[in-house]
């Protein structure tokens, strides 16, 4: 039972480590994305330091880092076919991907917020939810312009959007979308501060009325 759930997380964690945003940054821009802005080795960071040339491979990249993770479970399941639980691999192989974006052994373990990676386990793991999250996510910073807030708002109202479409069937992918709704706020306790003292920054700059 041991062995594929060790390789479930050794082949989820080293895939969540390639730092796209570092490597994309120090390959084609000679830029550390992490020395710049927030710090963040993310999407958001990127684009605010890079532009959307960078910005858009990163999230494309750190999207499908956290789907193929959970399709690589999938795969590694199939040959163990005598595997109980296989939400049980699945959330395994969703944790570990998105603790080797936030910590990459590739890039001394300073990575992002693990937001992007998070929505690819989503589309992995529970399509339709992840969509109308991805859905409120875009409603959100297309009327406030915070990426933070539309990422918590998104992450918070998950589990109640996986409650109607996935429960009774797998109370397992429940708890997961809970612990994400936990996990998000955790990680951005920094920008909600911002948020609160109103000097977190806007990812869309909003038009002054005349």
């Amino acid at each position: 039972m041991w062995l594929p759930i060790l390789i479930t997380i050794l082949t989820a964690y080293v895939l969540g480590s390639i730092p796209s945003s570092v490597w994309i940054g120090k390959l084609f821009f000679g830029v550390d994305v992490r020395e710049h802005g927030s710090g963040n080795a993310g999407t958001t960071n990127t684009i605010r330091t890079l532009g959307y040339k960078a910005g858009i491979p990163v999230f494309i990249i750190d999207a499908l880092k956290g789907w193929f993770a959970v399709f690589m479970s999938k795969v590694i399941l199939g040959c163990f076919p005598e595997m109980m639980m296989p939400d049980f691999i699945e959330i395994v192989a969703a944790a570990a991907v998105v603790v080797g974006h936030i910590f990459p052994v590739f890039a001394g373990f300073r990575g992002g917020k693990g937001v992007a990676t998070l929505l690819g386990v989503g589309f992995g793991l529970i399509p339709i939810p992840a969509l109308i999250a991805l859905g409120i996510f875009t409603i959100v910073l297309l009327t406030f312009g915070y990426v933070s807030l539309a990422s918590i708002t998104a992450t918070v109202t998950l589990p109640f959007v996986t409650y109607f479409f996935v429960m009774p069937q797998s109370p397992l992918l429940l708890i997961l979308t809970i612990a994400v709704a936990i996990f998000v706020p955790i990680t951005h306790k920094e920008n909600i501060k911002r948020l609160k003292n109103g000097t977190e920054n806007r990812f869309i700059k909003r038009k002054n009325k005349k």
